[in-house]
């Protein structure tokens, strides 16, 4: 009971996970290698550093990401408590100042008088401790290589992209309007309209545009709900138009009408500086972002605080040698949380994280967690990530209602649905928090 799980990661997962053992009263040792080492993606010294974006997506009850937050903070997540103390306007979305949200997180394990932190990289699992390995999507080539070994089979993964970051005044206000979509929520998302004139060019220019070319030995495979903006592109004319440059629910107020196209740019902290360009994910070069991305009418001597960049993802084929426990199947006393589970996005790696955390807690204490029913969220994440059949063609997945559990209803409109999803989630999560004695 007095002995410490291991917790390998500091990041969403590894911090949740830590947090549901060190409120029942369980000891944690975490192993961070910032600053000792960084990845190719992180900047920060802090745990529980946002790399791509400050959003968390929406906060609305109306859709599967908002449920997940919601089923989060009933079991007393530091991740959600974090998110809402630190949060931003960004209309329905829960977005984060980031540099405040990372040192919330910190600063409330670091509280925890059972809480130990290590700032050195850990290169092999280790033999004699109850582990959570929470390394994320750009685990470290030792320790990557460690897992692979123990697995039996190379790790699958994946390239992704981040999107650049711009400074507010550098931004030309007189060619962009506040606004958010068909006016949900605040008026919180700046806007930058594009003719159609302006859009084909825009669109050549990123079609035209060098890449940052991969290595030889790189096996690129993007997420498909996070593809670069040029990847996009290369899918037809009005792509772009149709998907993160979509027009959709916005009147310019210079013209009174619907633009061609347009370009989002959401607050990337509490002050409202910085800007990032939403969906605009690349592979482009730093030189080539800069003179393509000032094509964009409002951004023509824009500053950029970040440019977008290409990182890599790894995760396991966590159906085949996982269980419903997060444990590894052949090592019970070796648990995976987070995105190298396969879950895609934030709150889905802190998701993962919070059920690593209580699983392991209930195991010290000679108890059996239930997993959470498969019509929430979280039992529908936990779910796709370990039921074998879908193991032979595993790829990363965000939480959606198509992946929980429950009969589809005949003759109703897709709000009613979802309401009646979100309802009956909630009902279950909280008798299954009940009966398992979580709170």
């Amino acid at each position: 009971m007095d002995n410490p799980v291991t917790i390998i990661g500091g990041g969403l997962a590894g911090c949740e996970a830590a947090w549901q053992l060190l409120r029942r009263g369980h000891p944690v040792e975490m192993y961070e290698m910032k600053p000792q080492k960084f990845s190719a993606a992180h900047k920060m010294e802090n745990l529980a550093e946002l790399v791509c974006s400050n959003s968390l997506k929406s906060n609305s009850l109306d859709n599967a990401p908002g449920l997940l937050k919601e089923e989060m903070r009933r079991m007393d997540s530091v991740i959600m408590k974090a998110a809402d103390k630190t949060a931003v306007l960004a209309g329905s979305a829960l977005a984060v100042d980031r540099l405040l949200f990372a040192r919330d997180v910190e600063t409330r394990l670091r509280e925890q008088k059972t809480f130990t932190l290590h700032r050195c990289e850990v290169t092999a699992i280790p033999n004699d401790t109850l582990t959570i390995i929470a390394t994320g999507p750009l685990t470290s080539d030792a320790m990557a290589q460690d897992i692979s070994q123990r697995l039996g089979r190379t790790s699958l993964y994946f390239y992704d992209a981040i999107a650049p970051i711009v400074e507010a005044d550098s931004i030309d206000m007189n060619k962009v309007f506040w606004a958010s979509r068909y006016d949900k929520g605040t008026p919180d998302y700046l806007n930058c309209p594009l003719t159609r004139e302006e859009y084909e060019s825009f669109n050549k220019a990123l079609l035209a545009g060098e890449k940052v070319v991969a290595r030889d030995f790189e096996e690129i495979r993007h997420f498909e709900s996070c593809l670069p903006i040029e990847i996009l592109a290369q899918r037809g004319e009005k792509s772009l138009a149709f998907g993160p440059m979509k027009p959709v629910g916005l009147i310019d107020p210079h013209t009174g009408a619907i633009p061609c196209a347009v370009v989002q740019l959401r607050r990337e902290n509490a002050a409202g500086t910085l800007f990032n360009l939403v969906g605009f994910q690349t592979k482009l070069t730093w030189p080539e972002q800069r003179r393509i991305f000032r094509l964009i009418p409002g951004l023509e001597k824009v500053e950029f605080a970040r440019y977008g960049s290409i990182h890599r993802n790894t995760y396991i084929n966590s159906p085949a040698l996982i269980s419903p426990t997060l444990q590894l199947k052949s090592n019970e006393n070796i648990f995976f949380a987070g995105q190298i589970t396969g879950v895609e996005g934030y709150m889905e790696s802190a998701a993962m994280g919070l059920l690593a955390g209580l699983n392991a807690a209930f195991m010290i204490e000679g108890k059996k967690l239930q997993p959470p029913p498969a019509q929430t969220a979280m039992g529908a994440l936990l779910n796709y990530i370990s039921a074998p059949e879908s193991s032979d063609n595993f790829q990363p997945m965000n939480i959606n209602f198509g992946l929980m559990h429950v009969s589809p209803v005949k003759k109703m409109r897709k709000k009613e649905r979802n309401s009646l999803l979100v309802e009956l989630a909630l009902q279950l999560l909280n008798d299954w928090i009940t009966h398992q004695e979580i709170a």
